[in-house]
């Protein structure tokens, strides 16, 4: 019961790692806002863990800042995770579309900008408060062909270390979490198509052999949102069976 007592939003809980993340936060005693742009999506996972669903599109101001005001209104926030995400899929760099990239780049990085303006002013008042930044792998050890969704996640990596810095004094810290590519409905996009002999030379670049769970994530997750990392921000917690190596 780590979280006991706190209020926890996860964006992207519909599914995958947030999905993880929120049944992991619940476990722990936190009261869960899952949110996601699929509202059906995000009522299972509520429904499953006793929290709140909340339905949003995370790269649009308006619909973040409704979200933020229906969670606010019912008091403190205490712990944020941005892990609402998307990919283009493998291509050469230049090849990718350019309504692809603005996509990309909206969800990825738009959203940690929306989220930060419409919540950090409540925690900075309560002199409190946990941001989780679910990055990735592709941020610190890039793969070809995936160029705009590296340059997203290296985006969020550098965006959580200058978040950390200003954001310390007013009792706030924010961190991160860098998967490698797991069991999600991102899988196949990240691949191209999902095939054992494209899965088989995926998984012989992770030296622990399997790809990241969901669990994986929500163990991870709360820890660095528990007071027990009340020392640790500004940090990018690889969470990759030691692809990064």
């Amino acid at each position: 019961m780590r979280l006991e007592g706190k209020t926890a939003l996860v964006t992207g809980g519909g599914s995958g790692f947030g999905a993880g993340i929120a049944r992991k936060f619940a476990a722990e005693g936190a009261r869960v806002f899952v949110a996601d742009i699929n509202t059906d999506a995000a009522g299972e996972i509520a429904a499953e863990v006793g929290g709140e669903a909340v339905t949003v599109d995370v790269s649009d101001a308006t619909s973040v800042n409704a979200m933020a005001e229906r969670v606010l209104d019912q008091g403190r926030l205490d712990i944020l995770v941005n892990n609402a995400g998307i990919t283009h899929l493998p291509a050469p760099l230049e090849e990718v579309s350019e309504e692809d990239f603005d996509r990309v780049l909206a969800v990825n990085v738009k959203s940690v900008f929306l989220t930060a303006r419409a919540f950090v002013p409540a925690m900075k008042a309560a002199g409190c408060g946990a941001i989780l930044n679910v990055a990735s792998t592709a941020g610190l050890s890039p793969r070809p062909n995936l160029n705009w969704y590296n340059a997203s996640k290296g985006w969020m990596i550098t965006a959580t270390k200058t978040m950390a810095v200003e954001l310390a004094p007013a009792g706030v810290r924010v961190n991160a979490i860098a998967p490698v590519a797991g069991e999600t409905p991102l899988l196949k996009s990240f691949m191209g198509e999902d095939t054992p002999e494209i899965r088989a030379k995926f998984l012989a670049t992770i030296p622990l052999g399997r790809f990241s769970t969901p669990e994986d994530m929500g163990n991870a997750a709360a820890f660095l949102c528990s007071d027990e990392a009340s020392m640790v921000t500004g940090v990018v917690l690889e969470v990759d069976g030691g692809r990064c190596i």
